[in-house]
């Protein structure tokens, strides 16, 4: 990509979200020549002309993190003067977030041109990325204290267990099984499936599924 000094350029990049090893990682591209040429970046790219900013981050997770069909929001814009070195280039960045049953084994994979890596362990990334993230992370998890976004990281069938997880890990602190379960089911978000999970030597464990899939609801 070649950036005149004097151009303004907007671009998207997104932070593709997954909980895998029961940490909270994130998706990252190698980028293959300057600036930057090696360093671990966001899947991004230019907004093409006539195209929607929702579109564009859609396209960019398709093309460069081969991901679609998972919920995706917008998150904020940064705009420093000096954040790319080959000109002006504004990012209006966005975030996703990937179940891994729905990734599949190939993309989950990683490889020396793609990899995830927990938020917490991350190395030196190209131009703002690490601030981009930080603020993904951040947005995350205040929103696990007013909406059912926590619910966008489950499969088909899931454990009340396995749902806490997910809360702790975005928030990285433990709960209350007592107080989580009696503010979830407040909430009639899930629905048991009538199933049961049996593994290992723990007692059985009640099945969940979402009540409206693909729903991010807000509420007070």
């Amino acid at each position: 990509m070649v950036i005149s000094p004097d151009s303004r350029t907007v671009s998207t990049d997104v932070v593709v979200f997954t909980i895998r090893d029961e940490r909270l990682q994130v998706l990252l591209v190698r980028r293959p020549r300057e600036p930057y040429a090696g360093f671990w970046a966001l899947p991004g790219g230019l907004v093409h002309d006539r195209e929607d900013l929702d579109d564009c981050a859609a396209r960019v997770l398709r093309q460069k993190a081969s991901v679609a069909g998972v919920y995706l929001e917008q998150l904020y814009t940064f705009g420093r003067p000096d954040r790319d070195p080959r000109g002006r280039v504004v990012t209006v960045t966005y975030y996703a977030l990937a179940p891994v049953a729905r990734l599949g084994g190939a993309l989950m994979t990683d490889t020396d041109a793609r990899c995830w890596l927990p938020v917490d362990d991350l190395p030196a990334l190209a131009f703002d990325h690490a601030e981009i993230v930080a603020l993904a992370h951040q947005r995350l998890a205040a929103k696990l204290e007013y909406s059912t976004i926590a619910l966008q990281f489950m499969g088909e069938r899931f454990t009340l267990s396995e749902l806490q997880c997910v809360y702790e890990v975005i928030l990285g602190e433990s709960l209350d099984k007592r107080n989580f379960r009696r503010r979830l089911r407040g909430l009639r978000c899930i629905e048991e499936t009538g199933e049961w999970f049996r593994g290992g030597s723990h007692r059985p464990a009640r099945l969940y599924r979402v009540r409206r899939p693909g729903q991010v609801e807000i509420f007070k």
